[in-house]
């Protein structure tokens, strides 16, 4: 980390927040002017307010914790900003960059009031401390950081790019699964099961929570949560002994498996990958094997479209906390196409995924890069 002085916000830019002006979607007059909030763009109005470029702050809302999309955010020309937005000036655009790439990288919990309605007001704001750099030490940071930027936004978008070619061969194969117009079988998705299960089936609650321990450090087994399965972080799996996997014996996956959340954001689909230890099905999800006439990974494809989870979200039930039971998994709908015809799709599926692979680890390696470089910045 750089030895640095430091200097308060409030003393480096010009707070413009009085000149925010909230408009009421009925009172929102279409244009093309964008109208921002606190996480970026809410809507287009016809009149602006600033005409300039401006470092824009989060003032309320979850993402003042949560950091799932910056909390701070550049922009520039005409303008509305409501007052769910800081609007600072700043001297120069380097300037204005750096503390935008600052503030982004560090933790503002200590700033924060409220918890259930997370606020930084403009006396935290202004108190927040900015390192003091000079003129060519901040081009140098920001240049550099904006570089490592672009690479992992065209990273990203390069794997988009393949997610969509997948989805277009799907069409081009398939169809519109919700016209059928190719004409294909279409019937119940446990016409083709040969297991349905869970970790529930492994016994009584009792005898499940008595026999099965869950370790952070590495252990005998995998215990496969669908969190794990959604970031592909396997630094924070969680693991079970011997004797737990084998009582778990009807729950135990291979790799290649369908797995579905069963409570919360249930009916979510993941395609179990292939793992060389011995892993068994953590709570709250099911598992699916299908036989000979069903492709895994074209019913993968089918079940996270919007055509398969507007299927599977007919099923789903509970205002306030999601679920889908096992009989409902087994009802929805799904079309079968011929065996050879799903196994065609299957081998492209494969060329892709081997392409992202590659952009995969090129996208990681930048953001250790990035990520170095952000702690050397800043510690």
């Amino acid at each position: 980390m750089m030895q640095m002085e430091y200097t308060t916000l409030d003393k480096i830019s010009e707070n413009l927040d009085s000149k925010r002006k909230p408009i009421t979607s009925s009172d929102r007059v279409e244009g093309k002017i964008p109208y921002y909030g606190a996480s970026g763009i809410v809507d287009y109005v016809k009149d602006y307010i600033f005409d300039e470029s401006l470092l824009l702050v989060s003032e309320d809302g979850a993402n003042l914790l949560a950091r799932s999309t910056p909390i701070a955010f550049s922009v520039t020309g005409k303008t509305w900003i409501n007052n769910h937005a800081h609007v600072l000036r700043f001297s120069n655009e380097n300037l204005q960059k750096f503390v935008e790439i600052y503030l982004n990288s560090i933790s503002l919990e200590s700033y924060v009031t409220g918890s259930a309605q997370p606020k930084l007001n403009q006396k935290m704001l202004n108190g927040i401390p900015i390192p003091v750099v000079d003129d060519s030490q901040i081009e140098i940071i920001v240049n550099s950081v904006e570089n490592l930027k672009s690479i992992i936004e065209f990273r990203k978008q390069e794997l988009a790019c393949l997610d969509d070619l997948i989805k277009a061969r799907f069409v081009e194969m398939f169809g519109d699964p919700v016209n059928n117009e190719k004409g294909f079988v279409k019937a119940p998705m446990g016409d083709y099961m040969t297991v349905l299960t869970d970790f529930s089936s492994n016994g009584s609650y009792k005898t499940l929570d008595n026999g099965v321990t869950m370790y952070d450090e590495p252990n005998y087994a995998w215990m496969v949560r669908t969190t794990d399965l959604e970031s592909g972080d396997m630094d924070s799996i969680k693991y079970i002994d011997e004797s737990a996997y084998e009582l778990l014996s009807k729950s135990k996956i291979f790799g290649g498996e369908i797995i579905m959340n069963k409570i919360g954001s249930a009916g979510k689909i993941y395609l179990m990958p292939q793992t060389d230890m011995p892993a068994s099905l953590g709570r709250n999800a099911f598992m699916f094997r299908y036989d000979e006439r069903i492709n895994v990974k074209f019913l993968y494809h089918l079940l996270t479209s919007d055509y398969g989870q507007n299927e599977i979200q007919q099923y789903v039930r509970g205002a306030v906390t999601k679920t889908i039971t096992k009989n409902d998994a087994r009802s929805v709908l799904i079309i079968v196409p011929p065996i050879e015809l799903q196994n065609e799709f299957e081998i492209f599926v494969n060329q892709v995924d081997k392409s992202k692979v590659v952009v995969q680890k090129a996208l990681d390696e930048t953001q250790i890069l990035f990520n170095s470089l952000m702690q050397q910045y800043f510690g």
